[in-house]
């Protein structure tokens, strides 16, 4: 598929929901850009419901993402099912007021529903991206110690360093 096959007439659509079904992977990642993600298999269901002053968006969208793990290299997928709605509001000039209102003009004739699926899919990888394997061994780092500190020898330094002017304040209770 082609970046034209994402693209919706919204001129030409009833005032009433609209169904859109989509299946996609790589061409699809080459066509909205793959710095961030090559490789994929999704299915997309897109529901615009056009009323007076607004088109509302709903995207439902499943599927694997291929990527490769920070820690090992290893290719793995990473299951992904998103649920986002976006609201078209019609307006004087065309702008993106959030991540879920854009304003658009009542001449605006294509929306192209492939660049937000692309952006939903894009936001939900993982920062950290671990092969499934790793997940548990890996460590918070609120959980990671310093080996030559214990928690017992810091508790009892900090009971003993308690400064003389508390100590008459505390007397005063």
């Amino acid at each position: 598929m082609k970046g034209e096959d994402y693209k919706v007439n919204v001129i030409g659509l009833s005032q009433k929901a609209h169904r859109f079904d989509f299946e996609f992977g790589k061409e699809f990642f080459e066509t909205y850009g793959k710095a961030l993600l090559e490789n994929g298999h999704f299915k997309a269901q897109v529901t615009l419901d056009k009323g007076e002053t607004m088109i509302e968006a709903n995207f439902h969208i499943q599927g694997k993402a291929n990527l490769i793990c920070d820690r090992s290299l290893e290719p793995f997928e990473y299951p992904m099912d998103i649920d986002r709605k976006i609201l078209f509001k019609y307006g004087q000039e065309e702008k993106e007021l959030s991540d879920e209102i854009v304003l658009i003009t009542r001449e605006h004739v294509r929306l192209d529903v492939g660049q937000y699926m692309y952006e939903l899919i894009v936001v939900n990888i993982p920062m950290k991206r671990l092969h499934p394997k790793f997940q548990n061994d890996d460590l918070e780092e609120s959980e990671i110690q310093l080996v030559y500190s214990s928690p017992i020898e810091e508790t009892e330094k900090e009971e003993d360093a308690i400064d003389p002017r508390w100590e008459k304040l505390k007397k005063l209770k």
